[in-house]
């Protein structure tokens, strides 16, 4: 239910990113800055520490590149395509995950993982309508698929991270080093589009952001990285209801096919991951 609250929430993310008309640097950057802010009156109210151990600083500060990296290159992909097509080509990253979590965590290699994955990567090759160069869709597909790699690192590099200190206090650091590497970029771009863009960006910032992001961080204690990012899978499905309801973005047919062979992987990695978490304790 958790897991699932953050998707629901880190969903927005789609219509609010093609909805949002402002260069893409200049929205992460504000982005960043609000939901730091926020984050940062949550920690103090919650008495959250902010403390972290020196040899830990620089990991964390690679993290919140990684995720500018991952929100920059993902909000291109929505502004060269729809909701559907960013949100979906994001999703290659459970793919990724799972190759990358053997070689930088030194887990076992499941090849479970491998096959709801590559049912993942099936369904996605049926919601993008055409892989040609000469189109914007191919263009925003492979900006989805860099910000499904930036992604995936970041998420396997706060994986033990989170076992040590609070979800809150590492997304407000990750935060924190975005909004400073990208500020230079406010007083280049045009930002006036801030006077109108505001609510959206506050909604960004609040619920897609310090909200959503937090507890998904949370959900790494429960699950393995590769676990938590295929059953995230759903979140597409939860992205292009809302992109219907707010934005009239519909989706074709052939996205019902895909996105079934998505939800199947969804569930199979979830009841895998049930059944293991009420066998192990008996075992043990």
């Amino acid at each position: 239910m958790e897991l699932n609250l953050a998707m629901v929430l880190i969903s927005t993310s789609g219509a609010l990113g093609k909805y949002i008309d402002m260069p893409v640097p200049v929205t992460i950057a504000f982005r960043a800055f609000l939901a730091a802010f926020i984050l940062f009156l949550f920690c103090k109210w919650k008495k959250i520490s902010f403390e972290v151990i020196k040899k830990d600083r620089l990991m964390i500060m690679v993290s919140g590149i990684l995720l500018g990296l991952h929100w920059i290159t993902y909000f291109y992909a929505l502004k060269l395509s729809n909701v559907a097509i960013g949100m979906l080509s994001l999703f290659t990253y459970p793919v990724i995950t799972s190759f990358l979590e053997p070689l930088i965590l030194k887990t076992k290699f499941q090849k479970m993982h491998l096959l709801l994955g590559a049912l993942v990567l099936l369904g996605i090759y049926f919601l993008v309508p055409n892989f040609s160069f000469e189109n914007t869709y191919t263009k925003a597909v492979g900006f989805g698929v860099l910000s499904a790699f930036c992604y995936s690192l970041r998420n396997l590099f706060m994986k033990d991270k989170v076992a040590i200190y609070h979800g809150s206090t590492l997304m407000f650091y990750q935060l924190v080093v975005l909004g400073v590497v990208l500020s230079p970029l406010l007083f280049v771009m045009d930002t006036s589009g801030i006077t109108t863009q505001w609510p959206a960006l506050l909604v960004l910032a609040l619920v897609t952001t310090a909200i959503g992001h937090t507890i998904f961080l949370f959900s790494f204690k429960r699950f393995s990285t590769t676990t938590a990012s295929i059953i995230s899978s759903i979140q597409p499905v939860y992205g292009i209801i809302i992109g219907i309801l707010f934005l009239n973005d519909v989706p074709k047919i052939i996205t019902l096919v895909g996105g079934t062979l998505i939800l199947t992987s969804v569930i199979i990695e979830s009841v895998r991951s049930y059944k293991q978490k009420t066998v192990l304790p008996q075992e043990s």
